[in-house]
């Protein structure tokens, strides 16, 4: 089965993109509709910083027949729980989900739970809420489906090999983000499926990306998707065996507009 690409935004309620991205006068209310219909994907990102609302999902839901969303992994878990401190450890039921991880790898391993649960099981793990999420947990479950993972790490110390071999043990894909340099990386390909997120060429949230630099991010998007490297990648733990990667790519140098036209770009370059 041919692999998929998904190449968009992360948010989309950004008041610099009106009348810039979004036409002048178009309502509010319906921005998530426009980009929807511009790209094959968004990234929620306000899901970290807040629960969201059962009814927002199913109004995003129903206002995108055709767009795939990817789901932040809430902050509560993994900066202020710092992944610890859980009764049910860290299990994140997203689809497919990613958490950003600041502390050190040491610190982390401790607290990495082997369990990673699909939708039913997922359900149950939140039935143990407490009181304060009377009106933000949404538990029915039609069907069980398996569901995806990866992490974006910001600290250096992840970059050994236990860590990459963790991520492929359990399918976990270990986001490509492209920091400006503020953090490191590395170029391993540790699940069946690629995540990027690209922040910014030359500064961190706020530069646009050149044609140049879009070539060189489309190049390996394109090995990626095949299983493959460049030879000039310098991954941390040895290299996946070929096969088809779905690829999800989102753009979040959002501060001056440069997200959207970025990511219309690089989906012609891969076409």
């Amino acid at each position: 089965m041919k692999s998929e690409v998904r190449i968009g935004i992360s948010g989309w309620n950004y008041a610099g993109w009106r009348g810039v991205f979004y036409p002048k006068g178009w309502p509010h209310r319906r921005e998530l509709e426009f980009a929807s219909r511009a790209f094959n994907s968004t990234e929620i990102n306000g899901s970290f910083y807040s629960l969201q609302r059962p009814t927002s999902y199913r109004h995003w839901y129903e206002e995108t027949p055709e767009n795939l969303f990817s789901v932040k992994g809430a902050r509560f878990i993994t900066h202020i729980k710092n992944c610890a401190r859980l009764k049910c450890r860290w299990r994140i039921s997203l689809l497919p989900a990613f958490s950003r991880l600041r502390k050190n790898w040491a610190r982390f391993s401790g607290n990495f739970h082997r369990t990673l649960v699909g939708t039913k099981k997922a359900a149950l793990l939140g039935r143990r809420h407490d009181s304060k999420l009377k009106t933000r947990a949404w538990l029915k479950v039609k069907c069980n489906r398996a569901l995806r993972y990866c992490v974006e790490t910001r600290h250096v110390s992840f970059l050994v090999p236990d860590f990459f071999e963790l991520l492929r043990e359990f399918n976990i894909a270990f986001v490509f983000a492209d920091t400006a340099g503020k953090w490191p990386s590395a170029e391993d390909l540790t699940a069946n499926f690629v995540y990027c997120r690209l922040h910014g060429d030359t500064q961190l949230y706020t530069s646009g990306y050149s044609d140049r630099a879009l070539d060189w991010w489309a190049t390996r998007l394109k090995l990626w998707r095949k299983g493959q490297q460049r030879t000039d990648a310098k991954p941390v733990a040895a290299k996946r065996k070929s096969e088809e990667h779905d690829l999800f790519v989102y753009f979040d140098n959002d501060a001056k507009v440069h997200a959207p036209f970025d990511a219309q770009t690089l989906a012609r370059k891969m076409e």
